[in-house]
C-alpha cells in the first residue's frame, strides 16, 4: 500500500503538467483532392498551421501532399517529400519565451511507417534580425534535397534573443 501511494505522488505531478506541455502539432487548415481512390480516402494536398513553440505571434503554412487509398488511410502509404512553407507574424507583436538557439527543429513529423520525416527548422539570421524557417524531408538512408524557405523580418525594435 506504501509503495502505491508513493507511486501516485511521484505520477499525479506529472499527469498534473501534461495538458500544459504539450508537443507542437499541426492544424489542418484546409485540403483538396487531386486524385480519386475508389478504396479510402482521395490523394489531396492538405494545408497545415504550426505555431511557433518558442516565438508567440509566429505560425508557419506547410501544403504538402497526402496520398490515399487503403494504404493512405491506415497510415502505411509514402508521402511525397515535396512541401512549401510560408510564414507569418499573425499577432501585433512577437513575444520570444526564451533565448533561440541560432538553429533549431521546430516541428517533426513522421511521412512514412518507415523512416521518413518531414522537418521544419527555425534559423536566426542576427544581422538582419530576422527569423528563417526551412522545411524539407530526411529517410534513414537518404533524404530529398527538395525544401522550401520563407522569412519572417522582426522589427530593429525587438531583438531576437540568441543564446
Amino acid at each position: 500500500m506504501a509503495r502505491i501511494q508513493s507511486a501516485l505522488k511521484a505520477i499525479i505531478p506529472i499527469l498534473f503538467c501534461m495538458p500544459f506541455s504539450t508537443p507542437v502539432q499541426a492544424e489542418l487548415v484546409g485540403e483538396v483532392d487531386t486524385a480519386f481512390r475508389w478504396l479510402g480516402k482521395d490523394d489531396r494536398v492538405v494545408i497545415e498551421a504550426y505555431d511557433d513553440p518558442k516565438v508567440r505571434g509566429i505560425t508557419c503554412y506547410v501544403s504538402r501532399a497526402r496520398t490515399g487509398g487503403v494504404k493512405g488511410t491506415v497510415g502505411l502509404a509514402e508521402d511525397r517529400a515535396e512541401a512549401s512553407i510560408a510564414c507569418r507574424q499573425v499577432t501585433e507583436t512577437l513575444h520570444f519565451t526564451e533565448k533561440l538557439p541560432r538553429q533549431e527543429d521546430v516541428f517533426t513529423e513522421r511521412m512514412s511507417i518507415l523512416f521518413k520525416r518531414l522537418h521544419i527548422v527555425r534559423m536566426v539570421d542576427s544581422k538582419r534580425n530576422t527569423l528563417i524557417y526551412l522545411t524539407y524531408s530526411d529517410k534513414l538512408i537518404d533524404g530529398s534535397p527538395q525544401n522550401s524557405v520563407t522569412a519572417v523580418p522582426v522589427m530593429h525594435a525587438t531583438p531576437i534573443p540568441v543564446k
